[in-house]
């Protein structure tokens, strides 16, 4: 049954977003650096069966103020069989450790959290609540040429999944592994693709893959 999918899901996903996009269920978490600017992103994702399957769609609006960068993302997850979607929020924030205008490498501090209620618990009536808590670090190049950016990044981390349904609660904590690559060219447009897995003790490990469109937008000073 469809509660039953949805238990297994906030249980053992990596819920799934960078600097990134939020984390939300179902898509990959993004920690590819402090943007410069501000920027708007949209993503569809194919989480596997372990993570719930089914296809997320996700708005993620992400901001860069020096060092520090910040990530707000909306989503709707529409997992396998009966029953509408779920529409889960979060964000991020991120801090750059290293990196510049003239050093291709940047190493990103990251700590996420994202909120999903369901609307079917472990029994017909019963609602859960879930959150997540990824912290890591990204590895992120800039690769210049005369038509695009490219952007490659790898990002460990530790996943924290907390969730409640009714008077029990449950917290589950494992390793995360992302990493994606973005193209962008020169008037801001980009497109992006990320792979993500977090490897569950217990059960089959959660994975999700997603890709999107994004544009960038240039703020003067920032």
């Amino acid at each position: 049954m469809r509660y039953t999918v949805h238990a297994v899901t906030v249980l053992a996903l990596a819920l799934g977003a960078s600097p990134a996009r939020a984390q939300n269920p179902g898509l990959p978490v993004y920690n590819q650096g402090v943007p410069r600017g501000i920027g708007l992103y949209g993503d569809v994702a194919f989480p596997n069966d372990e993570a719930g399957g089914g296809t997320v769609f996700g708005v993620t609006g992400r901001g860069g103020f020096g060092a520090f960068g910040v990530t707000a993302t909306v989503s709707s997850f529409d997992q396998d069989g009966p029953g509408g979607s779920d529409v889960s929020v979060g964000g991020t924030l991120n801090y750059k450790l290293l990196g510049g205008p003239l050093v291709p490498l940047s190493v990103t501090l990251q700590g996420g959290v994202s909120y999903l209620k369901l609307s079917e618990g472990f029994l017909p009536g019963e609602e859960v609540s879930a959150y997540r808590f990824p912290v890591g670090i990204g590895f992120a190049l800039v690769i210049p040429n005369p038509v695009l950016s490219i952007h490659p990044w790898l990002a460990p981390r530790v996943d924290i999944a907390y969730q409640k349904a009714g008077d029990a609660s449950d917290t589950d904590t494992n390793f995360g592994l992302s990493g994606g690559l973005e193209l962008n060219l020169l008037n801001g447009f980009g497109i992006h693709a990320a792979y993500d897995r977090v490897f569950a003790k217990d059960v089959a490990d959660p994975a999700t893959f997603g890709i999107g469109a994004h544009y960038a937008f240039r703020v003067p000073g920032l």
